[in-house]
């Protein structure tokens, strides 16, 4: 992809004498504001919603503001190469697309579609232990691209275990363990809406199909669909966690750990102390706790904690190319993009989501090139100035 953002651009502009009256937007708000006309109030205040009174959900995208970028001149930026490695895997480009649960909600397309958006980019894809599909069906659908799977531990440490068996049974290549949702958040958009998608049995089919939570139950689930619901709805989650249980987890799969959800440093430095393989910075998007550091805010520190012992990633607030730029600048290996894809999902299924991540990919690679950068390797916090109110 050594010019990957200017084919893109011209495949747009060489539209200019006949349009596509039916094109999608380029332009990132307007997927939004699209996204808000074909979805219903609960659907979309769960995807575009936040904790409390959604402060960090804000802060998450307005404090990447805070860094300006410095462009280098003269640089020889033709040809430019966008790929890293991660665990030993080369990856095509510093992008994944971040675990969404109950995408059924969003479009008929659901996780399926996106994933296959992703696949079609070489983008990992990472399926939620909350799909709307099974982590099977998902990975059946796009091969051997490259495929993370998210656990939410659960009460039953039989289903944690039965999960992360068949994530490696299906070819999923790391274990993504989400550490800051022992419970739901008071959502203030979910509640007003009386809306949570589980207890319409959708966004559990990994559950349903699994072998350790259906040896719980005491009828199946095709039987009595509430009685699986209502014995999800008690075990989803594990407020009990500590850090032995991520060690009993390093016991018992070779896959590569993540831990996502770390802001603190001192968490970060305990990661590394605990033998995982990375870390992923992340506050949930702004959707678990109101007032919080931004994601972009706790990557500095997180990283000078970490010292290049393991991998770190950042996801929340990714919106545009230039957001990009500067996490990878201030320390990131990759990023996650997680609410621009249910947007593109939502207006255009699963054509919308590869426009969302196209269109990224190309204003990524241009923009490097504009800061003066041939690889996303060249890229370090001095090339940015942090601008203090």
């Amino acid at each position: 992809m050594s010019t990957y953002g200017n084919q893109v651009q011209f495949n747009v502009y060489s539209t200019m004498h006949n349009p596509d009256p039916e094109r999608l937007p380029k332009v990132y708000e307007e997927w939004e504001e699209q996204a808000r006309k074909v979805l219903a109030d609960g659907p979309y205040y769960y995807v575009a919603g936040g904790a409390g009174g959604e402060q960090t959900m804000r802060d998450n995208v307005c404090a990447f503001k805070d860094w300006k970028i410095v462009p280098r001149m003269l640089r020889n930026v033709e040809e430019r190469d966008m790929s890293i490695e991660l665990f030993g895997r080369k990856y095509a480009s510093p992008l994944l697309v971040a675990p969404i649960g109950v995408q059924s909600i969003i479009h008929p397309d659901g996780d399926v579609g996106t994933a296959k958006a992703a696949a079609s980019l070489h983008i990992p894809y990472i399926t939620s232990s909350a799909s709307s599909q099974t982590m099977e069906e998902i990975a059946g659908n796009i091969d051997a691209s490259p495929k993370w799977f998210q656990l939410y531990w659960n009460r039953d440490r039989e289903v944690t275990k039965s999960f992360v068996r068949r994530a490696e049974a299906a070819g999923y290549e790391a274990i993504v363990v989400t550490l800051d949702t022992p419970m739901m958040a008071w959502r203030e958009r979910d509640l007003q809406n009386v809306y949570l998608p589980f207890l319409q049995g959708e966004g559990i089919a990994n559950y349903l199909s699994d072998p350790a939570f259906r040896n719980a139950l005491s009828v199946p689930p095709e039987e009595d669909p509430k009685g699986a619901i209502a014995h999800w709805s008690k075990t989803f989650g594990n407020p009990g966690l500590t850090w032995e249980d991520i060690a009993f987890l390093r016991e018992f799969t070779n896959l590569p750990i993540l831990l996502k959800g770390i802001l603190h440093p001192e968490d970060a430095a305990l990661a590394v102390e605990y033998k995982v393989d990375g870390i992923i910075v992340s506050n949930h998007g702004g959707r678990q706790v109101d007032g919080a550091i931004s994601a972009i805010e706790a990557l500095p520190g997180v990283c000078e904690a970490v010292q290049g012992r393991i991998s770190v990633l950042m996801d929340s607030g990714i919106r545009r190319g230039s957001d990009v730029i500067k996490a990878l600048a201030l320390g990131a290996d990759a990023v996650l993009v997680g609410r621009p894809c249910m947007y593109g999902l939502a207006v255009a299924g699963e054509r919308g989501v590869y426009e969302i991540l196209q269109n990224m990919l190309a204003d990524l690679d241009i923009t490097l090139a504009l800061t003066g950068c041939t690889s996303v390797g060249e890229l370090q916090e001095s090339m940015l100035q942090q601008i203090t109110p």
